[in-house]
């Protein structure tokens, strides 16, 4: 699940054989109504669930994991790989979802990943100015109006201001 982004009907196929493990055990021929709705069993044990983890909601994590490990160079050959390969020139994923079939899934994340993640300036290099979450708001859409006049997919960094 941290690889590969699951299609819907493998995960509801999964949650079927789970939820019959579940209510009827070893017996497959026991024939039992479910005892709870499967979003209930699904919840929290601190909010009246069982605790049964949401697949959907694991495979996202797992992956938006992998952008953790991108953004913040993790000494992987993985990120190495993704790093020259497709951004060797220094601009970091926006918009453009280029690369292989498990990057391009992993980048569909990337909004949900810029949403949890806080920007740490650093050298500047990884951080996008128009792309980024800056106090609660990621400029670009909150002021449209600004972005269409401004360079895109610009970082922070000293030195994309000296090229630009």
């Amino acid at each position: 699940m941290c690889t590969f982004a699951h299609q819907g009907a493998v995960i509801d196929q999964i949650d079927k054989y789970r939820k019959h493990c579940l209510w009827r055990g070893n017996d497959i021929n026991h024939r039992i109504n479910f005892k709870a709705a499967w979003p209930t069993v699904s919840k929290p044990n601190k909010i009246g669930g069982l605790g049964v983890i949401d697949l959907r909601t694991q495979n996202e994590a797992l992956l938006i994991k992998n952008l953790h490990k991108f953004f913040n160079r993790v000494d992987v050959p993985w990120v190495h790989l993704i790093g020259k390969k497709y951004y060797s020139n220094g601009k970091l994923p926006n918009h453009v979802r280029r690369g292989s079939f498990w990057w391009r899934d992993v980048l569909k994340l990337l909004d949900k990943f810029k949403g949890l993640a806080s920007v740490n300036i650093a050298d500047g290099s990884s951080c996008l100015l128009w792309d980024d979450m800056w106090d609660g708001r990621v400029p670009r859409f909150a002021l449209p109006e600004l972005y269409s006049f401004a360079k895109k997919n610009k970082s922070v960094s000293p030195a994309s201001h000296e090229s630009a």
